[in-house]
């Protein structure tokens, strides 16, 4: 069977940053936590799933996704100054978790999350940074299929079901503290 509309897919992947002289590994699945995903669902980045169509289990692969296949340019209009009051704990100190260089999870007025990082600290404001963390670099993925079939019921409820902590499909109740299981793909990072 190979990868098209509505199969689930399992894969074991790297994924690399920067050029072949200097590259740096970024993200890395395990056997134990494959990257899984339903094809066509949107649950993954267009042009990743276009270059896996058609694959079927034991291939393996090897390509780049350029920066506007991915996730772009950063945009200065993603770097935004909150109040500062909204990171405080009941004492009125600031949340321990704020800190420079820090990923955060903020709910935006209707009720999404989104994540930032945490840019600067000032007096009034924290500078948050709502770019996706791999926004102006080119994706290198090399990896091989582990898994086609055609998704089961369960599995769409897994993913799309609500049950599952982040909506991620790692099929995890988690707040994303953990690195990984996303494949670069997910709209929670």
């Amino acid at each position: 069977m190979t990868i098209a509309p509505n199969k689930f897919v399992s894969v074991e992947y790297e994924l690399y940053v920067g050029d072949e002289n200097e590259r740096v590994l970024m993200e890395q699945t395990t056997p134990d936590r494959p990257l899984e995903y339903i094809q066509g669902m949107g649950m993954m980045l267009p042009e990743f799933e276009k270059k896996l169509f058609g694959l079927k289990a034991g291939d393996k692969f090897d390509f780049v996704l350029k920066c506007d296949e991915a996730y772009g340019q950063p945009v200065d209009e993603a770097i935004q100054e909150l109040p500062r009051e909204i990171f405080v704990d009941g004492e009125g100190k600031l949340d321990a978790l704020v800190v420079e260089g820090a990923t955060l999870p903020l709910h935006t007025p209707d009720g999404q999350i989104v994540r930032g990082s945490v840019v600067e600290i000032k007096e009034e404001v924290v500078v948050m940074d709502f770019n996706h963390p791999l926004a102006g670099e080119d994706l290198h993925f090399i990896g091989s299929v582990k898994d086609v079939h055609d998704a089961t019921p369960e599995e769409i409820e897994q993913f799309f079901g609500g049950h599952d902590g982040c909506g991620c499909g790692c099929g995890e109740d988690h707040e994303h503290e953990h690195e990984g299981c996303c494949g670069g793909g997910c709209s929670c990072h």
